[in-house]
């Protein structure tokens, strides 16, 4: 029913992902190559029309929205009471951060992982503390004695987690799930769950919200969702926080207040009505096509490139490609094949040390991009492991 394969161009429309070079193909940020539901279109073009562009409310239909989807496709029920309007996911967890948090304590996150978590914690005066994830050479587990030792710490009050996990595109378990709530709870530390990727999983796989698997949990977690990532709207500036309890809840409440995130601009309310009352025969046509171009591209990377493997993934539109058979800095890497084939992708160290050898892919692409995208990459580490080859012979 819908056109995931039209070739639209982003050139020339502020787009921060196509801001590149015309031989440039930029397959980096968490930004999908295809218009947006024609429900958030037809939307948009009805609030266009009213013509009048003035402050905005929160109706109980916004949240009403949410509720009956994640009922719906996450059998988890949120009551009204628990939800709060804010402008997006990353201000939502700087908020937080400042307001559950005291400079100079730790804010532990499971690393690789998104990179604007560092941002958050390290701008706002926090420390950093990492329970890496493990990589046994196909896929990453949870070393929970290391992530206990590091809760239990006095100076640790928050956990950022994300669920599903970007960039290695893991669906957590409910066991996995239960296991963090109770360790957390244990230890006193709050649970902030980063849940915007939920909606883009491989079909027929199902996230689980982290608040909904027990009380403990429940009681414990701020819980960040939204409808852009999934509906390629994050221009629309819209998200909402759910916190069931009460005394944690009025604390997130004051912090996005003061911190002036809690406003809604003209768009957001319909455009999130209309993805979550309407759009949801378009979202499962992406994740099949999604599902499609990661096959593909896993197929393509297996066939064509030996030395290159790329990490199962259940969810997000993201491929965690491991590099270190071709080289162990990915910055290095990335630079050296944008340089060589215009191709941008993101190189791992940004989302932490133990993601120095890997690559991050988007191909939330129309499918000829994406067999561009790959050949540019085939290339690309063609051309340095030939540049490696003639290095060493000389210097033999």
């Amino acid at each position: 029913m819908y056109d995931f394969s039209k070739m639209t161009n982003r050139f020339n429309t502020n787009s921060y992902k196509w801001d590149v070079k015309e031989n440039e193909l930029p397959m980096w940020v968490a930004d999908m190559d295809f218009e947006t539901a024609p429900a958030i279109i037809d939307a948009l073009h009805k609030r266009v029309d009213h013509k009048i562009f003035g402050y905005n409310t929160v109706p109980d239909d916004y949240f009403e929205a949410y509720q009956n989807w994640w009922e719906r496709r996450h059998h988890f029920h949120m009551e009204k009471d628990w939800m709060m309007f804010v402008t997006g996911v990353v201000p939502a967890i700087s908020s937080v951060v400042r307001k559950v948090t005291t400079v100079g304590e730790n804010v532990l996150i499971m690393s690789p992982v998104y990179n604007i978590f560092y941002n958050s914690i390290l701008n706002n005066g926090r420390h950093v503390l990492s329970s890496d994830l493990v990589f046994d050479g196909k896929e990453y587990h949870i070393d929970f004695e290391d992530l206990e030792r590091k809760l239990s710490l006095s100076q640790t009050t928050l956990m950022i987690f994300c669920n599903p996990h970007n960039p290695i595109g893991k669906i957590w378990d409910k066991e996995t799930l239960q296991r963090i709530g109770d360790l957390c709870a244990k230890h006193h530390v709050i649970v902030l769950s980063d849940e915007i990727h939920c909606d883009i999983t491989n079909p027929q796989k199902e996230y689980i919200p982290f608040a909904s698997v027990s009380k403990t949990n429940l009681e414990n977690t701020i819980m960040c969702i939204a409808p852009t990532k999934a509906f390629n709207m994050a221009g629309m500036q819209t998200a909402c926080i759910v916190v069931a309890n009460e005394v944690l809840r009025h604390k997130v409440n004051r912090g996005i207040n003061t911190d002036e995130v809690a406003e809604p601009n003209s768009f957001a309310i319909c455009a999130t009505k209309a993805a979550f009352n309407q759009s949801e025969d378009w979202l499962n046509e992406l994740n099949q096509y999604i599902q499609n171009n990661k096959d593909y591209a896993i197929s393509f990377i297996q066939k064509e490139m030996n030395d290159v493997y790329v990490v199962p993934t259940e969810a997000t539109y993201l491929l965690w490609i491991d590099c270190h058979k071709v080289c162990l800095d990915s910055v290095e890497l990335t630079s050296f094949i944008r340089k060589k084939t215009g191709l941008y992708v993101s190189d791992g160290l940004e989302y932490g040390e133990n993601g120095k050898a890997f690559i991050r892919m988007n191909v939330a692409c129309p499918f000829e991009r994406l067999k561009d995208g790959l050949n540019r990459f085939k290339e690309g580490i063609y051309l340095y492991q030939n540049k490696l080859i003639l290095f060493l012979k000389k210097n033999v």
